[in-house]
């Protein structure tokens, strides 16, 4: 039986360039398509597929929050990251949130395929461009990292959010916490970071990518 793919970008272009790619396989067949995090979970009923390409940065989703929860709903899910972002923390929050397999956009239509197939059967990918830094990351528990690494995926999602020049009852809304909840998240990523102020935060998001 081919593998069954649900293809999740909220880039209508990126989303049927790579359907026709993936449908000249014989081994790979898109059975539907989402444009947000909204329209997931419905695609995933409709269609049951075997493995989701999800793009890291779409509207109404929360990437680490919503790999586990799709994960818990889907057990037999595999879920492939697809993105832009080369940077290692990116990966390492999408696989310890549970994603199978993180690939850069920038990588080559046989890779894509690779990757779901790999995914598919049971492994773990990683595109080849970051895999050593990732790995080492991984291999450091949590409660000896510092940085970016330190964070909880809850903080991470919150700085982000923050980074896009969010007001922290905006935050409080998307992440489905309490302005509190979300007031103590900024000021835990304020002392894991040694930042001084809210302005510092947003700075130092910037400067990492960690905005969009």
């Amino acid at each position: 039986m081919p593998t069954r793919v649900l293809l999740a970008d909220d880039h209508t272009m990126v989303r049927e360039a790579l359907a026709r790619i993936l449908d000249e396989t014989s081994d790979i067949v898109v059975v539907a398509q989402a444009r947000d995090g909204r329209e997931v979970s419905d695609a995933i009923q409709r269609s049951a597929p075997d493995v989701l390409v999800l793009d890291f940065t779409m509207p109404h989703l929360d990437p680490p929050r919503d790999i586990e929860r799709l994960l818990g709903q889907y057990p037999s899910l595999k879920i492939l990251v697809l993105t832009v972002h080369e940077r290692a923390h990116y990966a390492l929050r999408a696989l310890e949130s549970g994603a199978h397999g993180y690939l850069i956009k920038s990588a080559a239509s046989e890779e894509l395929m690779e990757a779901i197939r790999e995914v598919r059967a049971g492994r773990v990918y990683l595109s080849s461009s970051i895999s050593q830094d990732v790995l080492a990351r991984l291999r450091t528990p949590r409660d000896k990292r510092s940085g970016l690494e330190a964070l909880s995926p809850r903080e991470f999602s919150c700085l982000r959010l923050l980074g896009a020049g969010k007001t922290l009852q905006e935050c409080a809304r998307e992440m489905h916490v309490s302005v509190s909840t979300a007031s103590t998240y900024r000021g835990r990523i304020m002392e894991k970071l040694g930042l001084d102020s809210t302005a510092e935060l947003i700075r130092f998001a910037l400067e990492h990518d960690l905005s969009t």
